[in-house]
């Protein structure tokens, strides 16, 4: 059973950075797609990265194309979402989730608790 941990959530000014944590234990991050998703409270929980397990490509929702970056880092098994120039309405609660799919994170197995992302204007 996988177990996803996020950490590095919190409070910024608008134009600012921070970088999430995805911390995953009982499986191997290289052998899931993987990615973040976030939601706002009254809508629908929304992708905003990805990593394919098949070939390591990403992909980026259009909101966040050229600002936010997801990577990964095999030995501490962990995956990260680098977030720069931040808007308000990145304000949200991030999720990381991984799923067996070779390709798609359309329907994830696995969920982390969620960090909450504030940012200020």
């Amino acid at each position: 059973q996988v177990q996803l941990v996020e950490s590095g959530g919190g409070l910024v000014q608008a134009g600012g950075s921070l970088r999430l944590s995805c911390a995953a234990s009982g499986g191997t991050f290289t052998r899931y797609t993987r990615g973040w998703f976030r939601q706002v409270p009254g809508e629908e929980r929304e992708i905003v990265a990805r990593i394919r397990r098949i070939d390591g490509r990403t992909w980026y929702a259009d909101s966040v194309e050229g600002r936010f970056t997801i990577s990964g880092d095999n030995i501490k098994n962990t995956m990260y979402l680098q977030m720069n120039s931040l808007k308000p309405e990145d304000t949200a609660v991030y999720y990381c989730a991984a799923t067996t799919d070779m390709h798609s994170l359309g329907a994830p197995d696995y969920w982390g608790q969620g960090t909450q992302v504030t940012v200020s204007s």
